[in-house]
């Protein structure tokens, strides 16, 4: 211990105090009695004013350098972070213990009393402050982007030969929404869909980034069948003079979709699609066997259209010949006809349902026995 000295400030005596260990620096304010040191002691730090940056759209807030989504009502948890974020306590305080209350003024003001206590030269002492915290209103990047109609990328999503069903339309944008939605999840900012367009050639969606956009046009793909191409567009240069281009993902579905009935070129018989994923896949209608284009051919053979399922009539089963023939009624001349008779169809079966085309009559599965 050294000796006791007396205060350059006021002429009182000072404690004896502890040495200061080998190399740390001896502090400045240890010659000062209590009663000094104490006159212009701060135990707290605290700005005079604390503005909490919102965007009125979304409702994130700004923190740091970037807008961050928080999930909150009102904003006095916030604020009541960066209050205490900002404060600062002095570093010789010991055994520090603290609280915040929050005062709500108005829509976009809260008061924050603070108090906060510590042990200070074997002295407890307490300091209450209040820093005022403004809700500041304003539009973040991403909303504005939005806003603005911002876009990187756009998903076209076409057919081959025909336009796309309003339930192939449907489910694409249903992908691009949750595909998004996932990215949004998981806190990326940047995931948004700006625009949806109907066209008579089939649906337009606009989205933020490339990369979204590739991810979509695949995801499309992938359930429903066909191929996508790539159509890049230089559209300006960023502030380190790199080229920005905006890509086009020409999604082209394939050219039949489940439920058509197909007349493939190998004189076999018609067959009923049920799915377009890698190669097209069906069942043979005068069969009942399974069929499969082969690979080369992929998800458009050469076959002819014919009709689809939902175009299917009920008619009477006249009577069934045998195990591979059938006889029907012509559900538009009423005229018996006898057609093959694919394995579906049970002996004792009363009706039937039947498509006619240009090559004949052709009798379909039942409802439930149509889906892959």
């Amino acid at each position: 211990m050294s000796s006791g000295d007396f205060c350059p400030r006021c002429g009182d005596p000072v404690p004896e105090r502890a040495d200061p260990l080998p190399g740390e620096p001896r502090e400045r304010d240890a010659v000062l009695c209590d009663d000094c040191y104490f006159e212009d002691f701060d135990l707290v730090d605290a700005p005079d004013r604390i503005e909490v940056r919102v965007c009125s759209q979304c409702g994130a807030v700004h923190k740091g350098n970037r807008w961050v989504d928080v999930d909150a009502e009102d904003y006095t948890d916030v604020a009541i972070e960066q209050v205490t974020e900002a404060l600062g306590v002095h570093l010789k305080a010991e055994d520090v213990r603290w609280g915040v209350e929050p005062e709500q003024i108005d829509e976009n003001t809260i008061r924050m009393h603070c108090t906060f206590g510590g042990i200070v030269r074997d002295t407890y002492r307490e300091e209450t402050v209040t820093v005022p915290v403004y809700i500041s209103r304003q539009t973040c990047d991403r909303c504005g982007r939005i806003a603005g109609g911002y876009y990187a990328s756009i998903v076209q999503v076409r057919a081959e030969e025909r336009t796309p069903t309003p339930e192939e339309e449907q489910r694409a944008v249903e992908i691009a929404e949750s595909y998004v939605a996932e990215r949004e999840a998981t806190g990326d900012r940047e995931a948004f869909i700006s625009e949806i367009t109907e066209t008579d050639d089939g649906t337009d969606i606009k989205i933020s980034t490339n990369q979204m956009g590739g991810g979509v046009a695949k995801r499309i793909v992938r359930e429903l069948g066909g191929n996508v191409e790539e159509y890049p567009t230089l559209v300006t240069e960023d502030g380190d003079g790199n080229e920005v281009y905006r890509v086009t993902y020409a999604v082209r579905l394939p050219r039949f979709t489940p439920g058509d009935v197909v007349n493939p070129d190998d004189d076999e018989g018609p067959v009923l699609v049920r799915s377009v994923r890698g190669n097209l896949k069906g069942v043979r209608l005068t069969t009942g066997e399974p069929y499969e284009a082969a690979f080369e051919e992929g998800e458009s053979p050469d076959a002819r259209l014919l009709g689809t399922a939902d175009e299917a009539t009920e008619t009477t089963v006249v009577t069934v010949e045998d195990e591979y023939a059938i006889q029907v009624l012509d559900p538009e001349t009423y005229e018996s006809k006898t057609v093959s008779r694919p394995s579906y169809v049970d002996s004792d079966a009363d009706t039937v349902s039947v498509l006619k085309s240009r090559a004949g009559l052709h009798i379909l599965p039942d409802s439930d026995e149509r889906a892959e």
